[in-house]
């Protein structure tokens, strides 16, 4: 069940419905997004229906919702959210391009790059500090060396900052740093990583584990949610099938499926997903003619010499291709590329 505040609720209403909820012996977990608090309940339905919750001053509404990821379904909030990023939106409506190197290496690296996104279109900038990798001898990243170096880079192009981050003890080190805060494959049912990005004040990219159902995605986004923060968007970034051809496969039906299922915003990876350079245009059309909210592009200055997935990364004529074709698609699909925002600091 879940009990859906009205706009103007004050937080003594929020926590007088807490209150009765956990009297009656169940619990209740708040989460606020930009434009709403919803408090889920947890216990016996026929208790709660008890305390008639919908005639307590602050409530619209309240819900019962079939689903395990109730939060996040369409069952409670038809209307498909729109969540903004240092103030770029990902949603319905607009196309919105994150870019930028897969490792963050060095600062002249990463501002090269980000240059080359943001021409390119891109409206945010993605670079990784802390790289989980299969192989504990591959480039692990910088750390918050490289937080510092994705900060500054921010600083001079305008271009707010996502980025990884792999263990609950440093979400709020990487969130001081950070504008959206991304939550890997290999993570994806880490619960308590789930949980801690939660609690904290900053929007999370989600992307899908490699072998994870569309239901698991989407409870696993549930964990964000029931802590608190309904800022949330999902990656699709190919999932491993039998093929061997590329590096994953993208389930580009996972878009509309999970848009139909969950009001969050929905993106494509179309890098990893195919793990090639020479893949990664004709993926992006893919995702934009099926309704893809966004992409996320790995881009590098210099691909031979990355340190993390170079094969995959785009370069200036790489960008000027895939700028082109989502320029010309994004108002085919009733969309408008997201512009972005203005550096700070001139660069």
């Amino acid at each position: 069940m879940v009990v859906v505040m009205a706009p103007g609720a004050t937080p003594a209403e929020v926590q007088a419905v807490v209150d009765l909820v956990r009297a009656a012996g169940g619990d209740a977990f708040v989460s606020r997004g930009v434009s709403r608090t919803i408090v889920g309940l947890v216990g016996d339905v026929a208790d709660f229906d008890a305390l008639n919750l919908g005639s307590r001053s602050g409530v619209l509404r309240v819900m019962r919702v079939s689903v395990p990821y109730k939060l996040v379904s369409r069952e409670h909030h038809p209307a498909r959210s729109v969540i903004r990023v240092g103030g770029v939106p990902i949603g319905p409506g607009t196309l919105s391009v994150i870019a930028g190197p897969c490792a963050v290496e060095t600062p002249e690296q990463t501002l090269e790059a980000a240059l080359m996104a943001r021409a390119a279109g891109a409206s945010m900038l993605r670079g990784g500090a802390f790289k989980p990798r299969t192989s504990p001898y591959s480039y692990q990243g910088l750390g918050e060396a490289g937080l510092r170096i994705l900060a500054d880079v921010r600083a001079e192009t305008g271009l707010p900052v996502v980025t990884e981050v792999i263990d609950p003890g440093s979400v709020e080190m990487v969130a001081s740093y950070a504008d959206m805060l991304q939550i890997g494959a290999r993570n994806m049912q880490n619960f308590a990583l789930l949980q801690a990005v939660g609690a904290i004040d900053r929007p999370v990219l989600l992307k899908r584990g490699f072998s994870a159902t569309v239901e698991e995605w989407l409870s696993a986004a549930e964990y964000i949610a029931q802590r608190g923060n309904l800022d949330i968007v999902l990656c699709e970034r190919g999932i491993r099938t039998f093929e061997t051809a590329t590096r994953n496969t993208l389930d580009i039906s996972a878009v509309p499926v999970a848009q139909q299922l969950s009001h969050l915003p929905v993106i494509v990876d179309p890098s990893h997903s195919g793990g090639r350079r020479d893949l990664v245009l004709p993926l992006t059309r893919a995702a934009v003619a099926a309704g893809a909210d966004g992409l996320i592009i790995d881009v590098h200055p210099r691909p031979r010499t990355a340190l993390c997935d170079g094969d995959q990364a785009l370069t200036d004529a790489d960008l000027r291709e895939l700028a082109d074709a989502v320029t010309g698609l994004a108002p085919l699909m009733g969309r408008v590329l997201a512009e972005p925002v203005q550096p700070a600091v001139a660069a």
